[in-house]
Formats: C-alpha cells, structure tokens, sequence
C-alpha cells in the first residue's frame, strides 16, 4: 500500500488525518457531557459514535491490504464525518451546543475533512 511505503509513515497513528480525527473525537465527548441526561441514548450517543467512526476507519482502512480498500475506509470515514456534521448542526438548534465547543468543533471537522480529502486524493494516484 501506498501509504505504508512513504517515509516516515509506519502505522495509521502516523497518519495526521488519524490524529486529528482522535481530537475531533475527544472533543464531542467532552462538548457532549453537559448535554442533558435525557440524550444520553440519543443525541449524545449519535454524536460520539459518529466521531468515533471517523479515526476507526482511517485506522481499519490503512490495515487492510489493498490500496483500494484503504480508499473505500477513508470514503466511509468521509461519510461519518458528514453525519458528524448534521447531528452537530442539530444539537446546535436545539442549543445543546453553542459558544466556544461549537467553534472548535466545526474547525476540527473542517480540518479532519480536509486531511481525509487530501488522504483519498493521494491514493488515487
């Protein structure tokens, strides 16, 4: 696999796009936990398994042995990225999140985007 060969990049955990994912996925839990107790199960619980998707499939993606399916994990990682986005922007209407936490997290994303975006380019090369 491509990325395996480049200089530097041993394992998924090299990958800048893993390590932002990672941030982006601490953040929602920590953003998350003054939600009220009555999301738990489900804006709360959406919003963090949709984070932890993102970094989970970067990483499942580089260990698969085929450029292709490292390419077909990043889009996945994509998607959970978007649906991110979506159950953020709902929490923000129902003014579970707002202020500081709602910055940080739509720049992470935007970050962690744009790295995954970059990451799929190169292995379609």
């Amino acid at each position: 696999m491509e990325a395996k060969n480049r200089k530097g990049i041993q394992t998924y955990r090299d990958l800048v796009a893993w390590q932002k994912a990672m941030d982006l996925a601490e953040t929602v839990y920590e953003a998350t936990q003054p939600f009220p107790d009555e999301e738990r199960f489900g804006l709360t619980a959406q919003l963090r398994r949709c984070a932890v998707s993102i970094p989970s499939n970067i990483a499942e993606g580089f260990g698969r042995s085929r450029k292709t399916e490292f390419k077909r994990f990043l889009e996945i990682a994509k998607g959970s990225l978007f649906e991110f986005q979506a159950q953020a922007e709902r929490a923000r209407r129902l003014h579970f999140l707002k202020g500081e936490a709602l910055a940080s997290l739509r720049s992470l994303a935007q970050e962690v985007d744009a790295l995954v975006t970059a990451l799929l380019r190169s292995q379609r090369r």
